[in-house]
């Protein structure tokens, strides 16, 4: 369940509300409250930063809650066939994402956040395959 509530987060955050106009508007909030002025071009670069962090972030969750969702629904011991696939699902899940955008006025397409999308499912892997590797004993079946 939670990996169909947080496929929706994802679809929900590429609507127009939270595009670069958003991100740009909390960057500026987040800098005033800590009294941190920047340069116009600081902020651009912070606010892409920013929001290539978001699908980073957005995507290694989740692969991670695709990887406790595939298979048998409970915890078992690292499976790397089973993380491939979470990767691949998640990327093609982020192309169906950035098909979505190319409908969203103000929103469009990039091949690029696939990637970046990618490389942040890998990386929710590394994250289960470290914590696998930390705590054994709760990853047993």
């Amino acid at each position: 369940m939670p990996v169909l509530v947080w496929a929706g987060f994802i679809f929900f955050m590429s609507t127009k509300t939270f595009g670069g106009s958003f991100t740009a508007r909390l960057l500026a909030v987040i800098l005033s409250l800590i009294h941190l002025h920047v340069s116009p071009h600081a902020f651009a670069l912070l606010n892409f930063l920013m929001r290539k962090l978001g699908h980073l972030t957005e995507y290694s969750i989740f692969s991670m809650f695709l990887y406790h969702a595939v298979g048998d629904g409970h915890r078992s011991a690292w499976q790397p066939r089973k993380a491939l696939t979470c990767i691949v699902l998640a990327g093609l899940y982020s192309l169906t994402d950035e098909f979505h955008q190319s409908f969203v006025p103000g929103r469009g397409p990039s091949i690029v956040d696939c990637g970046i999308d990618t490389i942040g499912a890998t990386l929710g892997m590394v994250i289960v395959y470290v914590a696998s590797r930390l705590a054994p004993a709760q990853w047993e079946a």
